[in-house]
């Protein structure tokens, strides 16, 4: 995808095995033939990351993604296709399946997550402890029903939000210095 990244163990006791992976366009690499994922290459998430860091989308783990892409499907949301993807790592290859759409759109503005399914490793298995913690995720835009049966929360209003917006998905994270925030773009709600 014409990308590099960084990865920070999150997990905690709610969110295990969870990890905040900063994915960056690598500017010496090739573009690819399709749109990148995340939106990289719209100007709207190119001006909201050059404003500062963003949370723009986020992925679940899933044990059975076709059963999960049924799931999003009858739920008004296309995934796209589950595609096998590999890495070499200094402690050997990560494989996995992973939920794309050949547009490289955001489903509900990033509320809606990407799919993942994990072969035979799990990258938080070679980090090390970073001492920040994910507590909470919250999603804008959606229905609690939609939301809770993929472990999150309905996003609220809070200081700062113009009425009527609310940030598509929000990492709530416990800090050596304190708790923080992380959202993506607003997005209107009805």
């Amino acid at each position: 995808m014409g990308t590099h990244n960084r990865l920070l163990a999150i997990g905690s006791a709610r969110f295990p095995r969870s990890y905040l992976e900063i994915v960056a366009i690598d500017p010496e690499a090739s573009p690819p033939a399709r749109p990148r994922w995340f939106e990289l290459d719209t100007a709207a998430i190119r001006q909201a990351i050059a404003a500062g860091p963003r949370l723009v989308q986020w992925v679940a783990r899933s044990d059975a993604i076709d059963a999960g892409v049924a799931f999003l499907r009858a739920s008004g949301h296309e995934p796209g296709a589950v595609v096998a993807a590999e890495r070499l790592t200094p402690r050997g290859l990560l494989r996995w399946r992973i939920t794309l759409r050949d547009d490289g759109r955001r489903m509900a503005g990033g509320a809606v997550p990407l799919l993942i399914e994990w072969d035979n490793a799990h990258p938080c298995e070679a980090l090390p402890p970073s001492g920040v913690a994910l507590e909470r995720v919250e999603l804008g835009g959606v229905s609690a029903p939609f939301a809770a049966q993929l472990g999150a929360a309905v996003a609220s209003p809070r200081a700062g939000r113009p009425p009527g917006h609310l940030p598509a998905v929000v990492a709530l994270l416990a800090t050596p210095r304190g708790r923080l925030e992380l959202a993506s773009p607003w997005v209107a709600t009805a």
